[in-house]
């Protein structure tokens, strides 16, 4: 089993195409490779952690994307989860929240993360070696872990060539980062 994360799909918005400057024509080409992407990456199995964004089609379009996706799903609302939609296919999500402190098992030791659609600069037990992985930037805050010495990272597929990162490649990542101590 392997834990991923990911965020800000925005299936269906077809203006996220050119805010974020994202190599499709029109949201069908983007919500398939989009689908495609998540299924190359995350088996039945997995656990996968939706930070938010989800969707901007009606109900009906985004149960039917939602229904397509693999592994056990975990979300986090973002500002662009509206109400219809959340009602309709959260039945498809193991759970849903605004925020999470996730405990993976690891070696040596658990590891805490703060799961957040938005970035914060601090959250629980960030003094004692948590981590904080957020959406919503769509990567304008790429620098956010070098400049500040904070462990903290922005899944969202805009930053991750449209596809999901695994907890191990963020463990990588973040056994890089140089954390600053107030």
């Amino acid at each position: 089993m392997t834990i991923w994360f990911s965020a800000d799909t925005h299936y269906f918005h077809t203006n996220i195409i050119k805010y974020t400057n994202r190599p499709f024509r029109y949201y069908d080409e983007m919500n398939e490779a989009l689908i495609a992407n998540w299924n190359g990456c995350v088996r039945d199995d997995d656990h996968i952690y939706f930070l938010g964004d989800f969707s901007l089609g009606n109900p009906d379009c985004s149960k039917a994307i939602v229904c397509r996706l693999k592994g056990k799903k975990y979300w986090i609302l973002g500002n662009h989860d509206h109400r219809p939609v959340v009602k309709k296919i959260s039945q498809y999500f193991e759970w849903v929240k605004d925020v999470y402190l996730l405990t993976v098992q690891d070696r040596p030791q658990n590891q805490l993360i703060w799961l957040s659609h938005y970035a914060h600069f601090t959250w629980p037990h960030k003094d004692y070696g948590s981590w904080h992985l957020f959406g919503h930037s769509h990567g304008m805050l790429r620098t956010l872990s070098n400049s500040f010495g904070m462990k903290a990272l922005d899944v969202g597929v805009d930053c991750w060539d449209y596809q999901p990162v695994s907890y191990e490649l963020i463990k990588e990542k973040m056994a890089t980062i140089k954390e600053e101590k107030y």
